[in-house]
């Protein structure tokens, strides 16, 4: 993926030029522009167009998505001892006798602690074994619970050669969460999964973000009466685009001075004086 700051896609009299790049001094803001190799990058909600030229794109999910009870199968200790081990249904009926069967149309996520090794996988490149879930665990989840989707830490379903799992799903117009992260953190049920997602037109997949919703006893939970998140925290340098093209607080740049001039055209300023003062 390429980041890099945006600029004017056309002129507009008494105002940019075509290619001008957008500035806090001249304009008033700026914007990001990136430009992506696949709609499978880093974190993603996996529709079944991904695999299947009948399957619904990740813009014909439904609005149905966005909230929904989480299961979380916690086989980390397995995978320790087993780098590919394969979640089987006996995990999950293990879960059940402890918290009760997997409420229908939920989602359930499998930790397997994949994720906190994503610093070294980005340095010496990704493991040769990966934890998954078995083609048994996907069936039993689906036609006998009844399950919206499940969701994983590692970028694929499964190990088997054809990735079994991974195909049987989105051939039967299902759906899956890839690249998960966290789930250390999140208790075992008791949660709502708030998905949010990219709904680029006719995408064989999507960037998503996936927050759980806890019940106040949760560890690690953030409330929304300590953390009422308005207004946001300023930085604590300007934002400047950095060599790799991302907007970051620069500890050597200057802030942009105000007034920026009579004749600007500056969104938010007023005679070149800025109208937040």
């Amino acid at each position: 993926m390429e980041v890099k700051a945006g600029v004017a896609g056309e002129a507009i009299e008494n105002f940019c030029e075509k290619g001008e790049q957008w500035d806090y001094g001249k304009f008033g803001f700026v914007t990001t522009a990136y430009k992506l190799t696949t709609d499978h990058l880093g974190t993603s909600l996996d529709p079944p167009a991904n695999w299947n030229e009948f399957g619904a794109t990740i813009s014909d999910l439904p609005a149905t998505y966005a909230l929904r009870p989480l299961v979380v199968v916690d086989i980390h200790e397995k995978v320790m001892r087993n780098a590919s081990y394969h979640a089987t249904p006996e995990d999950v009926y293990d879960l059940e006798e402890e918290h009760g069967t997997v409420p229908k149309g939920s989602v359930v996520m499998f930790r397997s602690d994949w994720h906190k090794g994503w610093d070294n996988y980005k340095q010496e490149g990704l493991p040769t074994e990966f934890p998954g879930i078995t083609l048994a665990t996907l069936k039993m989840l689906h036609n006998e619970r009844n399950i919206l989707f499940h969701g994983h830490e590692p970028p694929d379903t499964d190990m088997t050669p054809s990735l079994e799992g991974e195909a049987w799903l989105m051939h039967n117009n299902l759906v899956q969460a890839e690249s998960v992260a966290n789930l250390d953190q999140v208790p075992a049920s008791g949660c709502l999964l708030s998905i949010g997602f990219a709904k680029m037109e006719g995408g064989s997949g999507g960037f998503a973000h996936y927050v759980a919703i806890c019940p106040p006893n949760a560890k690690n939970r953030i409330s929304v009466d300590e953390n009422l998140g308005a207004p946001l925290d300023p930085q604590e340098h300007p934002l400047r685009w950095d060599a790799m093209g991302v907007l970051r607080p620069s500890p050597l740049a200057i802030p942009t001075e105000y007034p920026v001039g009579a004749n600007s055209a500056a969104f938010g300023c007023v005679n070149g004086r800025p109208s937040w003062n």
